[in-house]
């Protein structure tokens, strides 16, 4: 009898996750599933196309395949692995001194991931505007690097790496709070024990003690960065200030699928470019859980 509550009071806790999970992951992947092979505009009933969706997208979307495919990769492969190993050493660091200055300065770093888009397009859009009181305009004009104002934001030039510097910016999120809980629960004795053993300096630690002994954590912000990386859309076009982007030089997988899917109401289509990016976050997704592994 005793066995049976605990199973029944497991189920009842576990119950609303279970239900939030169902309602608002399974049920729309499968939807973008089975649209995926739709002509769908959101007002008729969707029509079976078969892979129609899926074979224009590699040989007739020229928008995709030259410009929104490459800047994902592109914005992705920076901002991710950087942002990832900014975490880990930031949080590192943070790890070697006291309490209170630690706490101040992991709520300061952690701070810009907690601010919405727009408000910090704001801030961007002030240091990177494109007229001479812009503050890098402004700086750059003084030390005599630039002689006419830069059109950071409305460039096709710069914008990918000014949004790519933005991302960075506020990449610190609950990976980097999770990683350094991680470290700072690291048993002090293992430590002490390397050092007995011929343990040379503070790289052996991290290789050696620090980041076999909190995979978990690692594990837990290297999905959570592929995540956030790939499911970013909003700061080109915040920027820039239209959609797409000037020369599609910002245009993200993200801002297609809203493309298609808010602007042209291609309900079928966007389906098909979701599941493209499903399909990239679940495959790096994997390969991180292969090397941060427990064995």
């Amino acid at each position: 009898m005793k066995r049976k509550i605990k199973i029944n009071a497991a189920v009842w806790f576990l119950l609303p996750y279970a239900v939030l999970f169902i309602v608002f992951i399974v049920i729309p992947v499968i939807a973008a599933i089975v649209l995926s092979f739709t002509n769908f505009d959101a007002v008729q009933f969707p029509k079976f196309v078969d892979f129609l969706n899926y074979i224009n997208l590699l040989t007739q979307d020229d928008i995709f395949m030259q410009y929104v495919l490459p800047n994902t990769c592109i914005f992705a492969f920076i901002v991710g692995p950087v942002g990832y190993i900014l975490s880990f050493l930031l949080a590192w660091m943070l790890a070697q001194i006291s309490k209170v200055p630690r706490t101040i300065l992991a709520l300061l770093i952690y701070s810009p991931s907690l601010t919405s888009g727009i408000a910090m397009s704001v801030v961007w859009k002030i240091i990177f505007a494109s007229d001479p009181n812009g503050y890098a305009n402004y700086f750059l004009t003084k030390l005599g690097i630039i002689s006419e104002p830069l059109l950071f934001t409305t460039s096709a030039e710069f914008l990918l790496p000014i949004m790519i510097v933005v991302s960075l910016w506020s990449s610190m999120g609950v990976g980097f709070l999770a990683i350094l809980a991680g470290i700072l629960n690291i048993n002090p004795e293992y430590y002490e024990a390397a050092m007995i053993d011929g343990m040379r300096n503070r790289f052996q630690e991290i290789f050696y003690i620090t980041i076999p002994q909190m995979k978990p954590q690692m594990m837990f912000a290297a999905v959570m960065a592929v995540v956030n990386t790939f499911s970013v859309g909003a700061i080109g076009v915040q920027l820039s200030g239209s959609n797409p982007t000037p020369g599609y030089a910002g245009q993200l997988i993200v801002n297609h699928i809203e493309d298609y899917g808010f602007l042209r109401y291609e309900m079928g289509y966007a389906s098909t470019v979701s599941l493209v990016l499903l399909v990239f976050i679940y495959a790096i997704s994997k390969t991180a859980g292969k090397v941060f592994r427990e064995d």
